[in-house]
């Protein structure tokens, strides 16, 4: 169950009142996540209004080591209401590009000032940071990508299709 439930604090795409939920905690250097990622915008662009799709953190930083970097960079751009340009550029196709000289990159591709997303500046964030990966402890969540289908820890494979039936069928 995933804890706690969608609010405020977190990163949304889609209408407030969509009937379905898909929210995915992820880590931007994680190579499952950005096999997930072109799946999840598939399956978003497929059901439309009727769905609304959050992210949070959950950095594995001691088998990925530039994955907090990243998470405390899109937070940062989040500040300036760019969190989904930047969560999009870090999960562009290919291999992640994660260095300090990267995150600086992909902020400049989000319209972000990329001073601004690099340490120490993203010190602030940290907690907020944090606090998404303790909800995924909470949550039940031990590695990446997990996913939650209308509140709910899906388990099946991450295809389009399998998205899809899994969010209309709860």
């Amino acid at each position: 169950m995933l804890d706690p439930p969608l609010g405020l604090y977190d990163h949304v795409q889609g209408p407030a009142d969509a009937p379905l939920t898909l929210l995915k905690y992820g880590d931007f250097e994680c190579p499952y996540c950005r096999e997930a990622a072109p799946v999840i915008d598939k399956a978003i662009e497929e059901l439309g209004p009727r769905l609304r799709f959050a992210f949070r953190h959950f950095p594995l930083y001691e088998l990925h080591p530039h994955s907090l970097a990243a998470a405390t960079a899109a937070e940062m751009a989040a500040l300036d209401g760019r969190f989904w340009p930047m969560h999009a550029s870090l999960y562009a196709p290919g291999p992640p590009r994660l260095t300090q000289d990267d995150l600086r990159e992909h902020a400049v591709n989000a319209g972000v000032n990329p001073d601004h997303v690099v340490w120490p500046k993203t010190r602030i964030v940290e907690d907020r940071v944090e606090a998404d990966f303790n909800s995924g402890v909470r949550s039940g969540v031990r590695g990446t990508p997990t996913l939650f289908v209308n509140g709910e820890a899906y388990q099946g494979p991450v295809t389009v299709d399998r998205l899809v039936d899994a969010l209309l069928s709860l």
